[in-house]
């Protein structure tokens, strides 16, 4: 009989022979096998669980006994009493190999487990976060070796998991002796090792062997929303999402407007500072509180936003992005602890990681939209429009990526509409107008029937009817413009030109109405000519960056088009379209990505070797300024038309047939037809 085995690991196919008596976690390590393991196998934590397969595996030319590996013992038998585990699962530090054997790695088990993002495009995060509980067991103090605990304590990470050159802060070093004494010697330490971090650094300490929350905050810090998803570092879960407005928008409702105020204001900064930093703080505590974690638990957070929101949160003055030639004050990634931006509910020793700034007005949620989106690996030329106050716009494949960012103002966000509001249960998200009747039919968020439905009363009694989201007003408008209700122009007509009464008549302008509740108490939800306008204003801020890119890299269509941004995962690509936010393409080719910047802060969060990925990526993306481009003005007037003055919808002109009307005060229905 052979004194060696042959062990083959599943999923990964790593092979090799070890002595009889070899535990499977050792082979597993000699092989690089992705097993996973906190107590550094002392059969503590339950972390390597493993299935091993028996019978014929022809595929691996192999036939595994059933005395493969040595019999379950008291170990194994204690753990799956007290803790519970699946059948024919075995713990890989107390099994060892005795026979030629299969053993799969099941996904809980490995430490860079793959998360799944449900959402439009699945996603898939492979787990190697900067932050790591580790167990270890510490030699006890000797007369003969007069070393200190912390030394002592280095030593063991050292030589038990390969950690070298540790540091720990006055903080950790207060605790450290008690907490040994009260663990016997033996303590779980939270290590954090970020990429500016020359040297590991202990967060936190436990006594004994400690399995508790490890969590990150990844947080998207936009002009008008805040976002945040609390993710479980272990094993990238998100446990809670949540948002607020960001109140620097009483400021302010865009990012000029704020540096135009700390410009106006002595001491405006500050004040704005303060502000955006007490908001992400009370959103970490709320979002802990969601989940039922102690916000204590927080040990890591990654923040991505455009510059004025990356220097005002930092405390740095913004004037210098207020003129040309749009200087940062740093555009590299940051890291920083927590305190120093006063976030007071995580943890004391937590950690922040702001990914790196792209340029000028280009910021770091472009480079996260980069990392979640990836364009320079696409073999398409491929356009990702990430949609809200201010747009982040990214043109690019495997030959070359561009950026720029367009100030397209809160509008796409419900605000500057006169029924807008945010995206909460009540706010209409979808619309539909009949074009013969005229006759609107709406969903709002929190219910899945049509205004139309049996039951659409009954079902939206609790939520009401209280205004129309971002989505809800694209819609809308796109659909007035399909239903002969707003001419090229942008301009309503009125019930006599339109034939409808829903066309009413609003000082010198016409409104139509989606909406009337007011025999009932509710608001009358109205789409005014003001809204009209606010909405070409943004569209064609968004169109005209997509341009200026499309210009720069000298064509004219694009393969395929990413909508992202907080309601990119709502917004009706055909509606898009319609209204002239995104250049003509094949519908199919138009998706959304959800909150791409989100998921380029959770992807960061998650994994240290995607921040060393976008630190590199965003050298090779080139920046267009469109403040100072000549072209962005032409394009932007152009594209106040809807959906556009001169350029061509060919896809869309195959699917859809757009009335040609003027409603200009002489003209009626047939009214004189615009150019184009």
């Amino acid at each position: 009989m052979s004194d060696d085995a042959l062990v083959i690991f599943t999923p990964s196919g790593k092979r090799g022979h070890f002595p009889l008596g070899t535990p499977v976690l050792s082979a597993a390590r000699q092989l690089g096998v992705d097993l996973d393991s906190v107590c550094g196998g002392r059969g503590i934590c339950s972390k390597c669980q493993i299935s091993p397969g028996y019978g014929e595996f022809p595929k691996h030319g192999v036939t595994v006994a059933e005395d493969a590996l040595t019999e379950w013992n008291a170990v194994e038998e204690r753990y799956k009493s007290k803790r519970g585990m699946l059948d024919g699962r075995r713990l890989g530090c107390q099994a060892r190999i005795m026979g030629d054997v299969v053993i799969d790695v099941p996904p809980e088990s490995q430490v860079h487990k793959q998360v799944i993002r449900k959402s439009a495009a699945e996603r898939v995060i492979a787990m190697d976060p900067a932050t790591r509980l580790l167990y270890v067991e510490v030699a006890e103090p000797d007369m003969h070796e007069p070393t200190g605990d912390f030394e002592r304590l280095a030593i063991a990470l050292r030589d038990q998991w390969q950690v070298e050159d540790v540091a720990a802060d006055l903080a950790i070093l207060r605790r450290l002796q008690p907490t040994l004494r009260k663990g016997e010697w033996k303590v779980t330490v939270a290590l954090h090792k970020g990429n500016h971090d020359s040297r590991p650094r202990i967060l936190d300490l436990w006594p004994g062997f400690h399995d508790g929350a490890i969590l990150g905050l990844a947080v998207d810090l936009g002009s008008t929303t805040i976002a945040a998803h609390l993710c479980d570092l272990r094993d990238g879960r998100v446990l809670a999402s949540g948002g607020v407005m960001n109140p620097q928008i009483r400021f302010g409702e865009d990012l000029m407007s704020r540096v135009s105020y700390v410009m106006m204001n002595a001491g405006g900064d500050v004040e704005m500072t303060r502000v955006v930093r007490e908001a992400l703080d009370g959103l970490a505590q709320s979002i802990a509180a969601e989940a039922g974690a102690d916000p204590a638990s927080i040990y890591e957070t990654v923040v991505v936003c455009n510059p004025v929101m990356h220097h005002l949160l930092l405390g740095i003055d913004p004037v210098e992005l207020g003129q040309a030639p749009f200087a940062l004050a740093t555009s590299g990634s940051l890291s920083l602890d927590a305190r120093d931006l006063d976030l007071k509910s995580v943890n004391p020793a937590a950690r922040v990681y702001m990914l790196p700034c792209i340029a000028g007005h280009v910021g770091a949620d472009a480079a996260a939209v980069a990392l979640s989106e990836q364009p320079g690996q696409s073999e398409e030329m491929v356009l990702i429009v990430d949609v809200g106050t201010n747009a982040e716009i990214l043109l690019g494949n495997k030959s070359r990526v561009l950026a720029c960012s367009s100030p397209t103002g809160p509008a796409f966000e419900g605000a500057q509409i006169s029924s807008g509001q945010r995206a909460a249960p009540g706010a209409i998200e979808r619309v539909e107008i009949d074009p013969v009747t005229k006759e609107p039919r709406f969903r709002v968020i929190g219910s899945d029937l049509w205004s139309d439905d049996p039951g659409f009363a009954a079902a939206t009694e609790r939520l009401g009817i209280t205004g129309i989201c971002g989505s809800g007003i694209i819609e809308a408008v796109a659909e007035m413009r399909m239903a002969g209700l707003v001419d090229q122009g942008g301009l309503i007509g009125g019930p006599d030109q339109t034939g409808t009464a829903r066309c009413i008549a609003e000082g010198r302008t016409h409104a139509y109405v989606l909406h009337d509740g007011s025999a009932d108490g509710g608001p009358r939800i109205l789409v005014t000519q003001g809204d009209i306008r606010a909405i070409q204003l943004a569209k064609s801020a968004l169109y005209a960056g997509a341009r200026l890119l499309m210009d720069e890299m000298g064509i004219d269509h694009v393969d395929r088009v990413t909508l992202a941004g907080a309601f990119g995962a709502h917004i009706s690509p055909k509606h898009a379209m319609v209204l002239g936010m995104i250049p003509d393409a094949p519908l199919d080719k138009v998706t959304s990505a959800g909150n791409a910047a989100g998921t380029g802060a959770r992807i960061a969060l998650c994994n240290v070797g995607a921040r060393d990925q976008i630190e590199a990526t965003v050298h090779h993306i080139h920046k267009v300024e469109t403040a100072i481009e000549p072209r962005f003005q032409e394009h932007f007037v152009n594209a106040n038309a809807i959906p556009h003055a001169v350029d061509g919808f060919p896809s869309l002109a195959a699917i859809v047939t757009l009335p040609h009307l003027s409603f200009n005060t002489a003209g009626g229905r047939e009214g004189r037809r615009r150019r184009g």
